[in-house]
């Protein structure tokens, strides 16, 4: 019976993140399938150009989920008021993060550019699309910052809701301006850049509709903004500030990557761009397992029940590899419709059929990874941990050797990516062995 109820709980969960992490994958999938209809350097540019959006939202990233080890556990004590302080304080933070990035992003997008990528028509294509799509860039922090609360306190539906609308729009919105539908100018990658701005400016009109309208449990109010608590503000930076670092670093680690395969061409750059969409959507379960491990781990902490903690533990780890096979699997059965649906060079299908192949195994890695490291020892407030373990593994291993590879030893493509995406094998004993040692199981609540 207690199984059964297990299940149950990590289901009315795990189902909606799992849609979420889809939805958001499809928007992706949407961009790169119609910007591959239109050219090679439309799909790099946009892709590139949307590393730094991907950048900022992994800071995001480690902030709500700083701030989820501190709203879980107060979601078990039922203790409201810091869980609005602690949204009040993560959502200031966004915000400031949020325009600093949009700043940024319009005064110096071909600076930008011209790291990931030293081809001149790829660049112009990622500035058309940087200076449109980083006005959502503060819509898009307060409806993380919003979303992932509520999802923090058990309420995943929404985040369903609005990501569904928000995905038909850009669909609908990318068709039309894309390729030029129905009178409309076709603008191709400007128009994506537009799809996203506009179900950007969706999702926030439907976030508000939902907080004014139907949420009875914890309503944004701008005066939490101001609230000042210098303990909790303590706490927030001893568990976010390692998350937002682990992040950021894991990001720009993922971002260099991006930028050591583009910098080997087109091609290898467009094939890419492929591959990591794939990966988005083989993961959405698994990543799905991981942010509902957090959530519920993270609350039965906070009731105390640290022995029960451990054992949901033991499930998560076994349900997470489940999913990552499934994933890996599902990369390879759709490999041989990927190719023959792309409308690109030969070339840059031979690099795609590779990557898939790495990628079926990689994802498998980063399932038993994140649920470990994103997911239980997030929940106890393990947060140094995991910066400790992405740096030196990232960076000091597959980064560090990969570069070597690609710029100095001069190896081929196939070799320096499946060097790029070692980490998370290399990863999984480490992990593994730091959640056997328990020292994650804390309650960080206070009275």
């Amino acid at each position: 019976m207690e199984n059964k109820i297990f299940l149950r709980n990590v289901a009315v969960l795990v189902i909606p993140i799992a849609l979420q992490n889809l939805i958001n994958a499809a928007v992706s999938a949407a961009d790169v399938i119609m910007l591959g209809r239109v050219s090679e350097y439309a799909l790099s540019g946009a892709s590139l150009g949307g590393q730094v959006q991907y950048i900022m939202m992994l800071i995001f990233f480690g902030l709500t989920s700083g701030a989820s080890v501190l709203i879980a556990q107060y979601w078990g004590k039922k203790d409201m008021k810091s869980i609005e302080k602690v949204l009040g304080i993560a959502m200031r933070f966004a915000l400031v993060i949020g325009t600093l990035f949009t700043v940024a992003a319009f005064f110096f997008a071909e600076q930008i550019m011209y790291i990931y990528s030293n081809d001149a028509m790829v660049v112009s294509e990622g500035v058309k699309y940087i200076r449109i799509v980083c006005f959502s860039y503060i819509i898009f922090a307060f409806n993380m910052v919003y979303l992932n609360t509520m999802r923090s306190i058990e309420r995943v539906v929404v985040s369903t809701v609005v990501y569904s609308i928000s995905l038909v729009v850009n669909i609908i919105v990318n068709a039309l301006l894309i390729f030029g539908l129905l009178g409309l100018p076709k603008l191709g990658v400007v128009g994506a850049a537009i799809g996203t701005l506009v179900a950007r400016i969706i999702e926030f009109v439907i976030v508000l509709i939902y907080d004014r309208r139907f949420n009875k449990v914890l309503k944004f109010r701008l005066s939490y903004l101001f609230e000042r608590d210098k303990v909790l503000l303590r706490d927030f930076i001893v568990f976010s500030i390692p998350v937002v670092i682990n992040e950021l670093m894991w990001g720009l680690g993922t971002s260099t990557n991006t930028g050591i395969l583009g910098n080997l061409g087109a091609s290898v750059s467009a094939a890419s761009s492929v591959a990591q969409t794939l990966r988005q959507l083989a993961t959405v379960v698994s990543f799905g397992i991981a942010s509902a491990a957090a959530i519920m781990i993270g609350k039965v902490i906070g009731e105390n029940k640290l022995k029960l903690a451990k054992e949901y533990g033991k499930r998560f780890i076994f349900l997470t590899l489940a999913a990552g096979v499934l994933g890996g699997l599902l990369i390879l059965a759709v490999r041989p419709i990927v190719l023959a649906v792309f409308a690109l060079e030969p070339l840059t299908k031979k690099y795609m059929s590779m990557m898939m192949f790495v990628m079926s195994y990689f994802v498998v890695g980063q399932a038993f990874n994140t649920t470990i490291i994103v997911g239980i020892l997030r929940a106890g407030g393990d947060t140094k941990f995991g910066l400790f373990l992405d740096v030196s593994t990232m960076w000091c291993c597959s980064i560090l050797i990969g570069y070597l590879a690609a710029f100095v030893w001069k190896l081929n493509v196939t070799v320096v990516y499946m060097i790029l995406m070692s980490d998370e094998i290399i990863k999984i004993p480490i992990s593994y062995m730091r959640y056997r040692s328990g020292k994650w199981l804390r309650n960080v609540t206070r009275d």
